[in-house]
């Protein structure tokens, strides 16, 4: 018996093994995986992701990577992604073959089809009569990014710009000797399943993906640095990849609880929005070797990263082996090396051998990329001066007392800030002095002159952020523009 994929979509998925002769068939009840070693809950793709020690359990929702199997184009969705944006990435793709636990078979009750093990573990392989969708040649994965926007966009990846940066980032890595990288974030994340599975086991390290959940992460925003720490120093591993939020909250729990970081980390990566100068000290002040980067999924992910022995505080670091980048005459960051080949609806490529990413930026006389700010979001103050929001607010959130900022003022003669407090026992008191500490490290043009706590979380349920935290600076600005303005209008 044989079950025909041509476009599937996955919530969690494994790179293929290079070298290997794969293909993917469904035979008597199971997904077989001809050409890779034996896949069971003892011995997970041979040797080239551990089986978790004595008493840590095997990870349970590892899926061969379809995108490396029989031409089929591979889909990885997160679990927090709404259930609209699941239904709009469903129907963009074209996807025709839903595999989820079957758990989660449930929570798609119009839709049939057989049940699998992988891995020991349970499948529903779910049928849907989906229309064909254009996709330039060579496709090998679509991944989808919410940006700033609640509409995922597909974004059409080919092998060779995916192997591109894995091979940069093998190269960057290999004097840092990593052995155990820890996947603490979602493997559908096309940073971690890039960075964080394809690199190191193309390195010939060790993977280790244990439930979300052991990690302390829940939905897109719930994150528990005690329950994370706990998994860290269990798995003792010598890389992480980590958003700011997360590494922001690690860094304060271990503040509180007078904890260091185990020895065993040689390099978080951090990426995904500015980092911050304070933040990183703090980091390191307290064991954790963290280093900002920067990427784009236009980019097949990270683009530029800084290293031991080659790293500048505030900056987003040097290209990768794989990248190009260069700085366009209106300050505009382009790349090229590894570009997407093009968006999901469209078959043609990018016009160029550049793309521009959106964001501004500079390049030191050393190599290092300064990223400003998003190109869109750019404020002109009533004064005529040009402020990058992202700059503001990242000085902000470099403060203890401010988990979350977003900074207004265009047409405005002075700066005003909506802001979300760490604690939510935080008083005012505790961001004024926030707000005053941050102005202090900013030119007068660019400090804040009024600011306002906000009505609720910045995250996907409140309207406040996208489903991937990203701020939604237009609903921000609707619901406290009364607590903001001088004039009637003055957001974007």
């Amino acid at each position: 018996m044989t079950y025909g994929l041509t476009r599937a979509i996955w919530f969690q998925a494994l790179p293929k093994i290079d070298g290997a002769s794969v293909s993917l068939r469904y035979e008597d009840g199971e997904l077989v995986l001809d050409g890779l070693e034996v896949i069971s809950e003892e011995d997970i793709i041979g040797d080239r992701i551990s089986r978790p020690a004595k008493k840590r359990r095997p990870s349970e929702r590892f899926i061969a990577e379809a995108a490396a199997l029989s031409d089929v184009v591979h889909v990885p969705l997160p679990l927090f992604f709404s259930k609209a944006q699941i239904a709009h990435a469903l129907h963009a793709a074209g996807v025709d073959t839903l595999l989820v636990p079957s758990s989660a078979a449930n929570s798609w009750p119009l839709l049939a089809g057989p049940h699998c093990k992988i891995a020991g573990e349970s499948f529903a392989l779910l049928h849907i009569d989906a229309l064909p969708v254009a996709t330039p040649a060579g496709t090998l994965k679509i991944t989808f990014t919410s940006g700033s926007t609640g509409a995922p966009k597909g974004v059409c990846l080919s092998a060779a710009a995916l192997h591109a940066v894995r091979d940069g980032l093998v190269e960057a890595l290999r004097p840092l000797h990593i052995e155990r990288h820890l996947c603490a974030l979602p493997l559908a994340v096309l940073l971690e399943n890039v960075a964080g599975l394809m690199a190191p086991l193309a390195a010939g390290a060790s993977c280790i993906v244990p439930p979300l959940a052991q990690l302390g992460l829940g939905g897109s925003s719930a994150f528990d640095p005690e329950r994370f720490h706990a998994a860290v120093i269990e798995h003792e591993p010598n890389s992480l990849i980590l958003l700011p939020q997360m590494l922001r909250a690690w860094v304060g729990f271990l503040a509180r609880t007078r904890r260091r970081a185990p020895s065993s980390l040689r390099l978080v990566a951090v990426g995904g929005a500015a980092v911050g100068a304070r933040l990183l000290a703090s980091a390191r002040g307290l064991g954790i070797p963290a280093y900002e980067g920067y990427g784009l999924s236009e980019g097949a992910s990270v683009q530029t990263l800084n290293l031991p022995g080659a790293d500048r505080v505030g900056s987003a670091g040097r290209p990768l082996p794989h990248a190009q980048v260069r700085i366009a005459v209106d300050g505009e960051i382009e790349v090229g090396g590894s570009l997407f080949s093009g968006y999901l609806g469209h078959g043609e490529a990018p016009a160029s051998d550049w793309w521009p990413t959106g964001d501004l930026g500079s390049m030191d006389a050393d190599g290092f990329l300064h990223v400003t700010g998003r190109k869109k979001n750019v404020l002109i103050t009533g004064f005529g001066r040009n402020v990058a929001p992202e700059w503001v607010e990242t000085a902000l959130r470099g403060e203890n007392a401010v988990a979350e900022a977003v900074v207004f003022g265009d047409a405005e003669p002075s700066l005003s800030a909506v802001l979300w407090p760490s604690s939510r026992d935080g008083d005012d008191s505790q961001l004024q002095g926030a707000v005053d500490a941050a102005n202090a490290t900013l030119p007068d043009y660019a400090r804040v002159q009024r600011w306002t706590r906000a009505r609720a979380a910045f995250d996907a349920d409140s309207g406040f952020a996208t489903s991937n935290g990203r701020p939604q600076r237009a609903a921000i600005w609707k619901a406290h523009r009364d607590s903001l303005t001088q004039l009637p209008d003055g957001g974007p």
